[in-house]
């Protein structure tokens, strides 16, 4: 299904952390000596995007969703992976993310990710009538509109490499 336009916005950053993602799953094993940049970019996007995304789906996204009684276990279920992944960017900011906790982000953060994008959104299009999508719309282009609007290039040491 096409994504609605109300929902883009956050489709458009779950593409960037998407990103993050597999260059992340991709650099494995990272070298102990690259952690501490890997958790500086980290750290960075949860301060310009992450976390101005994670208030507004709890603010205005999950709560519309709520209406729907067969929504919310899996509100339940992101909501919790919201705590998770806190708590690891809570690690990347104190440089204590290890060897082994860094894919695990990934892989948490990537599959809450295609959680809300298969899922949750795919719902929401197909209960919401247009006019609940479009004040849907309106409400979150409020609450994003701190966030980066331009992707956050990674650092040198976290580029994915050409292969060779």
């Amino acid at each position: 299904m096409l994504r609605d336009k109300s929902l883009i916005p956050l489709s458009h950053q779950h593409r960037h952390a998407l990103a993050l993602c597999v260059r992340i799953d991709r650099a494995q094993p990272v070298p102990a000596a690259d952690l501490r940049i890997w958790q500086e970019e980290i750290e960075r996007d949860f301060a310009q995007e992450i976390t101005i995304h994670f208030a507004a789906e709890e603010s205005i996204l999950f709560p519309a969703a709520r209406q729907f009684p067969e929504l919310v276990p899996l509100l339940e279920d992101l909501t919790a992976d919201h705590a998770a992944l806190r708590e690891f960017f809570s690690q990347a900011s104190a440089r204590t993310l290890s060897a082994e906790t860094l894919p695990a982000l990934a892989r948490r953060l990537s599959g809450h990710i295609r959680k809300e994008e298969r899922q949750l959104f795919e719902r929401i299009q197909q209960l919401m009538n247009p006019q609940q999508l479009a004040e849907l719309g309106v409400q979150l282009e409020a609450a994003l509109k701190d966030a980066a609007h331009s992707c956050a290039l990674p650092y040198e040491t976290t580029k994915l490499k050409a292969a060779r």
